[in-house]
């Protein structure tokens, strides 16, 4: 099991929401599931990666910082923030993606940039 990252909202994030919002076109994702257990997928040339798991809380455990970016912007579209195992909160501001703890802060790059080179994997 890796690190996980989880969406997290003042009030409780609901399977209908969760739909509503990957249905829209803008979105680029896909829901696949059941209320029960499902999963969230983001397209990257002719493929489709699994971004985040839902089993009444969506969370994800990324691999790359194209999942961190899919993970902060779907957070975003839903209302919340995406928070880790060690409470830094990762979002994105002015069009970057960064890792915020406390006063320390790491930018990922640019949303569009990362978007666009895709999910090559962290190395070890």
């Amino acid at each position: 099991m890796g690190y996980e990252l989880r969406v997290q909202r003042e009030s409780p994030l609901a399977y209908a929401e969760l739909t509503k919002v990957t249905a829209s076109a803008h979105a680029g994702l896909e829901l696949r599931g059941t209320p029960e257990a499902a999963e969230v997928f983001a397209r990257h040339g002719d493929a489709e990666y699994a971004v985040a798991i839902w089993q009444g809380r969506l969370y994800g455990q990324p691999t790359s910082d194209w999942e961190v970016a899919q993970l902060a912007r779907l957070a975003g579209m839903l209302g919340g923030r995406l928070v880790g195992e060690d409470g830094e909160a990762y979002d994105i501001r002015d069009g970057v993606v960064a890792q915020v703890n406390g006063d320390a802060s790491y930018e990922f790059g640019k949303l569009e940039e990362i978007i666009s080179l895709g999910p090559a994997q962290w190395s070890a």
